[in-house]
């Protein structure tokens, strides 16, 4: 059995994007407008904040997997691929976090 990745999960979404906003959550978002995916999106990443500050694994795994899907979702309605997002951080990661922030225009 192999391993769940960030891919399959962006297949799901862009799937699930695809059907009638009556039987998908993530149709539903979509159909809904940008602010709407993006306030999700907002929400679970304070939730994963808090849960990170409490010390609750439990809840900050449930509370990353939210951030991922919801984040995967806004992607989806900005017709950004996953593939440009890994393009980037693969960028990123070729210098150091502080070079690289460094060179970031301001």
């Amino acid at each position: 059995m192999t391993a769940f990745t960030l891919d399959d999960l962006a297949r799901i979404v862009a799937t699930r994007a695809a059907a009638p906003a009556s039987e998908s959550y993530t149709a539903k978002l979509l159909a809904e407008g940008p602010a709407k995916a993006a306030k999700k999106l907002g929400e679970e990443a304070v939730e994963a904040v808090i849960a990170a500050v409490s010390g609750d694994r439990a809840n900050l795994t449930a509370e990353a997997a939210d951030v991922l899907y919801h984040l995967l979702v806004v992607l989806q309605g900005a017709h950004i691929p996953l593939s440009d997002v890994m393009a980037e951080l693969e960028r990123r990661t070729a210098q150091s976090g502080l070079a690289e922030k460094a060179a970031r225009p301001r």
